[in-house]
Order: C-alpha cells, then structure tokens, then sequence
C-alpha cells in the first residue's frame, strides 16, 4: 500500500503518529513497572458517525485481553470477462484499492482476462479519512499511464459489520463501471483484529511498506522444530589397518552431523582392534535432513589424521528410545577410499573391510534444552507420549509500546518499525510491525497452553530493517533487525484467574551504561485448569527423569544448549517472514555465559544478599549473650529452658514460628510481577571499561594495552579469591589433622579429651549437657573473656598442608 498524498521531507507521513523525542538516560530514569488501566475487550460497539455499526450490538470474543481496533477490510478475490486492450491486444489487470489519501495495489497478472488475486487489505477505522471506498481495475501499461478497465464504489455508511465467531463474509460478484467493463469479485465489511484475515492482510499502517519488505511485516506464529538428542555409543572396532603395516594406529573416531563435530579419545594402547565405549551427544531436528557420518582415523602425528574408515548414515535408521532401557548395538561396515583409489581397489575394499560396533538411539525420554535453565519455558520430553496434560493457560495481550526510541533515520528524521516477539515453549509469535512511529498499537492476543507453572514467558521488542524502504541504519546493523528491548514474566509470581495489566520498561544495556527504550504495555492472565494438578506438579521433578537417570555433564548441557540455540535459529530462519538469527539469539540469551565483571558482582552481592539474615540473627544473638538488652537476655533464657525441659516442642515452635512469619508477610506480598531491577543487576553504578569488556568479542578484538590492563585486574581479583579457596582448604585440613597424627601431640590431647567426653556424655542427662553448653554461651559478660575461647586457640595451632605448597 503506497499513501497518495504526498509529503515534505522531513515530515511525518499522514498516517504516522508522532513519538517523543530522544531522552537521555540518567540516575532519574524512571525504571519501575507501571499499572494501567487499559479498555480491554468490547463493551460496546461504538455507534460509528458514519452509521457503520448499529448500536446496542455487543462484542464477543477470545480477545478479550486487548483493546479493539476497527478495520474496513476489502478481499479482492478474482475478475471475469475483462475486456482486453484496443491498442496492445492484451489484458495486464491489476486492482487499484482506494480509501482516502491510501491505496493499496495487487500484483499484476500478464495477459488474463480471467485473474486471480485473493488479497485482503484492512484499513484501520481511526486513520480513514474519507465515506467512499473505490476498487479500481486497471491495465499496466508498458509505456505510458495505466488504462481503467472499471470501478466499483461503496459507500462507507452500507458496509456490513462482521462479529466472529460468525462465518466469513461471501464474496459477491459486482459489475465494473465504465469504459472495458468486466465484473470482479470482492468482499467488504468491517471488523475488529479477531477477524481470521487479520494476519493475512495488508495493513494501512504499514503503507509505505513495499515488495518483499510487506511479507516481512506480517505478523505470524511459528512452531520450533522438534528437537532430539543422538546418542552414539562408540563400543569398539575390529581390523583397523594403516596405511602403514609397520606399525600400529593410534585409534580414534570421529563423528559429524551438519556442523557439529565430536571425537572419541584416542585408544589408550595400540592395536587393530581399539576399544572405547564412549558417549557422543548430538542434537537433531525434525524433519532429519541431515546424515551422521563416522569416521575412524589414526593419529599419524600431532598435526595429521588418516582417515582409516568412513560411513554415512541417515537418521531414519535408528531407533527412537523413551526411557533408559538400553537399545540393541549393531557392527557397521567401514569403508576406506582414498585418494586416487580406482573402482576395482574399491571392490576389493569392500570384499574385507573393517568393521565399528556402534550403539545408536535417538533420545526421546530427555528435554533438549534450547535456553537457559534459569528462563526456561518448556521441561517437556521430546517424545509426545511422555507429555502430562497441560495444568493451565496461558493469555498475553500485546498492547502496544510507549516512547519508543529512534532507531534509525529515514527521510532526514529519527524512525522506529518496531514489532513484538513472544516465546513460551515451542510456540513463537511475532506481531505485525508498525510503521515509523514510537508509540505503536498492536492490541493482539496469543495463547499458550502451560505444562508447569514454574516457567518464563520472554517477549522481546525489535526494530524491523528489512522493509525495504529508505531507512538508513548505522554501519553494521543495516542488515540485522535491533533490539529495543526484553521482558520476562515467571508464570508462578502469577495469581490464577487474575489478570495483569503493566508497562514494562524495556531496559537495554550499552556500552556507556542502562538506557530506556520505552515501554512494553501487556495484558496477561494464567488459568489454572485443575488446583489439585497445579499442587501435584510442584513435588514432581523439574526436568524428564531421564536427565536424572542418565545425566549429562555441565560441559556437554552447554554446548549441546548452543548447538540447540543454532538449529531453532537456523529453521526460523527460513519461514516467510523469517524470524531471525539476531532475534532468536537475543531471546534464548545465546551470551549468558561469557564472562561479565558486572554479573560477577551483583551475583556476588545476591550471595551476601542471602546471607544477610544469617548475618543478622548471629548479630542479635551476640548481642543476648553480651546482655546488650537486659530483657531480651533473660526471655530469651526462659526460652531455652523451657524447650529443655520439653524438648518434644523444638520442632512445633519452629514450625510455628515459620506459619506465623508467613501469614505477617503476606500483608507485604507483591502486587506486581517481577520486572528487571537495574539495581540487583549492578547496572547503574558499573564502570565504563567493566561495560566495554562485557560488549567485547570473543575472542577479544580490544587493543594490547587495554587487554593487559584487563587481564592485571582479573588477576588481582583472581588473587582474592585464591587467598579465600586457600583458608577454606587450610581449615579443613587442619579438621582432618586432629585424627591424622601430623602433630602427635595435638592428636594424643584430642584423644584423650574425646574419651573423657564419652565417659562424661553416656553419664550425664542430654538434657543436662543442652543446660550446661546453652547457660555456658548465654553467660553474663562480667564472666567473659576477651581472649579466644581454649577450642579456638588448640584449632588454629593444628598443622595443614599450607607447609608443602609451592
């Protein structure tokens, strides 16, 4: 769709809105989630002034979450009997839509008199400037203007209103006016976004869109392809030959499958018929159009490989295991072929060849994990039979986004495309994009069905740049769609049946620091289909328990997640629209684990966070037994007492205690879903070189002296932690020195103090000794010293074995 008014450069089209301006990002950013008070669903249809709809109508509809937006939508279906031209003897027809300073335009069909388009274009009611809709059916010329073949128009005030769930509008056919006549088949009425068209059609907010840049503006729901783990169990093989008679191979095997490359170690001792029994894990996709090649090679010397033995084979061949019990191995034929090797030595090759023994399975008992753990949206096994029944659902409303910022410049002024992303679980959706403006309106619904409510939903905002306009984009990024923004929501901080209305800020993090994008304005609400499944499902295991059974190491989990990351991002990205690379991999959190100075410190201020508590009831219980509060001191010995004497109430009090915590908390609980907290995340107060280091590559592309002054500083915080590993080790060595005869002194004391202490103990009341050790540390202070305790003084004079350290 191309608008027909023209513009002034520099200034907004007609049907663009006008968003704010750059603000700088500073200590006085507003970075906190915001409630609103959106019209959500249909009241009412509003009596439109032009007598589109009658009022009193009610609107019914699943899309109930977001706010309606009336479009005229106009499917332009097919033509008949087209009169073909008097001077060029042909018919090029194409159809002309008009609805004010818009217009949208079908493709042309050469030389048919009888064309087929079947495109719907929707106009959206807010923008419509004018009662009189024209479809025109015009001739493309070659050279010169375009013929009208006809016209048919519609008068806006007797256009028909659709409410779903109602059966779609039949086109009717109508008579072309004017010169060529013909007839044309079309369909009008108006309708809000549940119309079924909605997606499929060719919005008049995205009208400066055109060629292939008006697929890639669609909104579209995609499907993450079914993913499995191949298990290669590489047992052993038989008459391996070198090239070399005269001495043994060094043996070991190597595996492919598309880009991932894994290799057995090599056989520890030398012969032909090497041994293994080794797991190699591969990750593969639905529909399987790769195939598994093995080779086995000899290590002729450290930088040179024979190959020994090589086959191919395709994935449909192996056997699809649901739990652990072991599958059948099978011995494999290797052929060798070398090169320059003719046809009848490839003959005589297969007459002896060597052989592998191979066990193969493809895992359907475990989840391939395609993101990460602490965001994961999906614990389901791959295999269907395996699924539970869903435990809830799942409805988000994407409203839209409030002060977005420029992203690029187009005709001289700062521009935003900006569209939405959705993941949770396999399913992805991605709203059609709006067109250069900062605060654009989706109001589209999506819904998931929910498996395990301890799961995250991620919805990230990007700026579309391929819509093929004029846009000019810094250097670099022209091709890649950027990133405004990311929210996640953890559907268990989420109360059942209640529904969410917020703006998220959508906060990014840059080189010179936190910056606001804008706001993500969303709708959400959780179902809870069952309470008494909701309950069962918090005492079941996280994951499959094959992953229990037959774990994998934290080396092979990460790389098996990022060969997962590179297959979904590769299969999205051949849908049309694509959905792509940069998308995927921003939303999956592909850079998590690289190494973040940042990360390092408000990990480690989350672990001084927990520890607070601990910090604090050891503090106040110095404080009772130094009598700082004479009062507290004494309660709190009666206390002890009284537990000593009815030990049978320890556990009923601290239970208790635990209940009524709980019910005073909830006077306090949280309102609102968790939001990114800048502040937990060490990103207001981070150093600027901490931040370049964080956005380097890897490896690193920095200057030498930046790198050395890097790596100075990781050492000297590396020293800090090896000076707190050491005195860890040191204090247990020193535990486990009391019975280990290192100092025969302090061993022959401990001894000897322990069998005094079990004469002691198997003489005297437990409850006696609880008295004694709980009276011996609440003792007044006038009865203390400021020296250490003798314990204290024996522990820190036991040996370690600091002493034999380089």
């Amino acid at each position: 769709m191309i608008p027909i008014k023209r513009r002034q450069r520099g200034a907004p089209a007609t049907m663009h809105s006008v968003g704010p301006q750059v603000h700088p990002s500073g200590q006085d950013e507003d970075y906190n989630l915001r409630e609103t008070d959106p019209q959500l669903g249909g009241e009412r249809w509003p009596n439109a002034r032009r007598g589109w709809m009658t009022g009193g109508e009610r609107f019914t509809s699943t899309h109930d979450l977001v706010e309606q937006m009336f479009y005229l939508y106009v499917r332009v279906v097919k033509a008949k009997d087209l009169h073909r031209s008097t001077l060029s003897s042909s018919c090029d027809p194409y159809v002309e839509v008009k609805l004010g300073n818009y217009k949208g335009r079908t493709k042309h069909i050469e030389n048919k008199t009888n064309p087929e388009w079947n495109q719907v274009y929707a106009f959206s009611k807010d923008r419509i400037q004018s009662s009189v809709l024209e479809v025109l059916v015009k001739d493309k010329e070659m050279l010169g203007r375009d013929d009208c073949i006809g016209r048919v128009a519609f008068d806006l005030n007797e256009v028909p209103t659709r409410v779903p769930p109602d059966s779609p509008l039949a086109p009717q056919w109508y008579r072309l006016e004017d010169r060529r006549g013909g007839d044309i088949m079309l369909a009008v009425w108006m309708g809000t976004q549940a119309d079924e068209a909605f997606s499929e059609a060719w919005h008049s907010d995205a009208a400066t869109v055109y060629g292939e840049g008006v697929f890639n503006a669609r909104s579209k729901v995609y499907l993450s392809p079914k993913l499995w783990y191949l298990r290669v169990n590489v047992i052993e093989a038989q008459d391996v030959i070198p090239s070399d008679r005269n001495r043994l191979p060094e043996v070991f095997v190597k595996a492919q499958m598309g880009s991932q490359v894994l290799k057995t170690k090599i056989c520890p001792t030398r012969t032909t018929t090497p041994l293994w029994n080794e797991d190699l894990v591969f990750v593969a996709a639905e529909p399987f159009e790769e195939k598994l090649t093995i080779t086995v090679e000899d290590r002729v010397h450290p930088s040179k490989d024979e190959v020994l033995g090589k086959m191919i084979l395709p994935l449909t061949l192996f056997e699809k295991r649901l739990d652990h019990r072991p599958v059948h191995s099978r011995w494999f034929n290797l052929e060798k072929f070398g090169f320059g090797m003719m046809e009848a030595d490839r003959r005589n090759e297969l007459k002896f060849s060597s052989r592998i023994h191979l066990r193969i399975s493809l895992e359907g008992g475990y989840h391939v994990l395609d993101e990460s753990t602490l965001y994961s949206s999906d614990q389901r096994p791959t295999a269907r039979q395996l699924w539970k029944q869903p435990i809830g659902v799942l409805e988000v409303g994407i409203l839209g986004a409030q002060g977005l910022l420029p992203m690029k410049m187009r005709d001289g002024h700062g521009s935003t495309d900006a569209y939405c992303v959705a993941k949770y679980g396999q399913k992805w959706v991605r709203t059609r994009t709006i067109v250069d403006t900062h605060s654009p309106k989706w109001n589209e619904q999506y819904t998931w069905e929910v498996y395990d409510p301890c799961s995250v939903i991620t919805l990230g905002v990007f700026d579309n740049c391929h819509l093929g306009g004029g846009e000019k984009a810094p250097a670099g990024t022209a091709a890649r769609d950027s990133r405004i923004g990311k929210v996640r929501i953890r559907l268990s901080t989420l109360e059942a049946q209640r529904i969410y209305t917020h703006s998220y800020p959508l906060l990014v993090l840059h080189t010179h620091g936190v910056k606001k994008m804008g706001e993500l304005q969303l709708a959400v609400r959780f179902t809870s289909l069952s309470l008494a499944n909701m309950i069962y499902i918090y005492g079941q295991p996280l994951l499959p328990k094959m992953h229990y059974l037959r774990p994998f190491t934290v080396n092979q989990i990460e790389s098996l997640r990022y060969q997962a990351m590179n297959i979904v991002a590769g299969r999205l990205g051949r849908a049309e629209p694509p959905l792509r690379k940069e998308v995927v991999e921003y939303m999956l959190d592909v850079d998590s684990n690289m190494w973040s100075m940042r990360r390092s410190k408000a990990n480690f201020f989350r672990i001084m966070s927990l520890f607070s508590g601990i910090i604090t009831m050891g503090q106040w219980f110095s404080q009772v037994c130094n009598w700082k509060s004479p009062i507290t001191s004494v309660l709190v010995h009666i206390l002890f007492l009284i537990l000593i004497c009815y030990p049978e109430l320890i556990l009923p009090t601290l239970f208790l205690y635990m209940f009524l915590i709980g019910l005073w908390n909830y006077r306090f609980r949280p309102r609102n879903p968790p939001h990114m907290d800048t502040k937990l995340s060490w990103a207001e107060a981070v150093h600027p070189d901490e931040l370049d280091e964080e956005f380097d590559t890897f490896p690193t592309s920095r200057p030498h002296d930046v790198v050395r002054m890097r790596y100075d500083k990781l050492r000297s915080v590396a020293g800090r932690i090896q000076t707190v590993v050491a005195d860890i080790a040191t204090q247990g060595e020193r535990l486990h020195s009391l019975l280990s005869w290192r100092d025969t002194r302090a061993t022959s004391l401990f001894v000897v103090f322990s069998l005094c202490s079990a004469v002691v103990l198997y003489a005297t009341p437990p409850k006696v000794v609880a008295m004694v050790t709980g009276v011996y540390y609440l003792r007044h202070p006038k009865f203390r010293s400021k020296l250490p305790s003798v314990p204290i003084n024996f522990f820190k004079r036991l040996p370690a074995r600091t002493d034999s350290m380089l």
